[in-house]
């Protein structure tokens, strides 16, 4: 059994939902109330990231650079080389989406420990279409050199995560959602920079989830159970550094494993852990998320069903992986 303390509740019709950028807020102000040197800088949409609980507590210490997202990176690596810790938000479709060259130069080259908030990332953004649904900041991200690259799996996740971030020192992105989501973890669950974790052990197959999609890799083994099939969740919240070991381990016990993220799975997380398994573990592989495509406008919920991202979509997929892929033995 796994160690790791879930909510009791995860599973109910009426769990706690809350958006991870209201974590994102909460931690940046604990993270501004114990150390000066934390600041915050956005384009334009500081109610919408919730850095306004930042800015309301520390004017002195916010910045609000307008519609001008390239202008926001650099000027906060500007800031970080004064020896300060500079956070900054935008939506994800347009930090990092317009501005990753200037991240790419002045923040990851010169190793600045900006730490940069893609909010509103996912399909989950809804109604506001395919421009403003980020699903490929995971993979502009973890191939810039020196960065930190998170996935939160809640809103107290995101509010752990957040607080770490200002303590590692290093170039850093941290992934939200627009919507609410289900709150599957607890104040007491743990949470560190590079680790995943073992949510439900399992000896079938492994599940694999970074960000919000855990939830529904959680769910989707409850229904495996009742078909007779041990499904191991992982969660993976530091896409990069990956936990290396972790995932390693739980995919030698399972021989099948499947990652899900809502996402590109092309470069993203899935592509993440295929370069690892190809590399140091040969093994099957499926990867749930988006396929070659921009999303497209409807209710989170309705396109969460469309892209087969919920528990109940996967299901098949997964079932059929399950029935006609073999587990991998050490020897074959």
């Amino acid at each position: 059994m796994s160690d790791y303390k879930l909510n009791p509740h995860y599973a109910a019709d009426d769990v706690k939902q809350e958006p991870t950028r209201a974590g994102f807020g909460r931690g940046l102000k604990i993270a501004g109330e114990k150390n000066e040197a934390v600041v915050a800088l956005c384009a334009d949409l500081t109610d919408s990231t919730q850095m306004s609980l930042f800015r309301d507590a520390f004017p002195k210490r916010f910045v609000e650079v307008g519609v001008a997202e390239q202008n926001l990176v650099t000027v906060a690596s500007g800031m970080a080389r004064a020896g300060k810790i500079p956070f900054t938000s935008s939506y994800a479709a347009f930090s990092p989406g317009r501005n990753w060259e200037q991240i790419r130069t002045t923040i990851a080259l010169n190793e600045q420990p900006v730490k940069i908030v893609g909010s509103h990332a996912g399909i989950s953004v809804g109604p506001d279409g395919a421009t403003h649904q980020m699903l490929e900041d995971i993979a502009l991200m973890r191939v810039l050199p020196n960065m930190v690259v998170v996935a939160p799996g809640d809103s107290l996740e995101a509010e752990k995560a957040t607080m770490a971030l200002a303590e590692n020192g290093k170039p850093s992105y941290i992934r939200l959602a627009r919507e609410k989501t289900p709150v599957f973890s607890t104040e007491h669950s743990p949470f560190e920079l590079g680790k995943a974790y073992v949510l439900r052990s399992g000896h079938d197959v492994s599940l694999l989830g970074t960000g919000t999609m855990t939830y529904q890799l959680l769910l989707l083994a409850r229904l495996l159970e009742e078909k007779g099939v041990s499904a191991e969740v992982v969660h993976v919240p530091t896409i990069k550094p990956l936990d290396e070991a972790t995932i390693l381990e739980s995919a030698r016990k399972t021989g099948r494993v499947v990652t899900a993220e809502e996402a590109q799975i092309a470069g993203g997380f899935g592509g993440v852990v295929a370069e690892l398994l190809s590399d140091k573990m040969p093994m099957p592989l499926r990867r749930l998320g988006i396929i070659d495509r921009f999303g497209e406008s409807g209710t989170p919920q309705e396109l969460l069903e469309h892209f087969n991202l919920t528990a109940d979509t996967m299901l098949s997929a997964v079932s059929e992986f399950i029935d006609t892929v073999p587990q991998y033995k050490p020897g074959y």
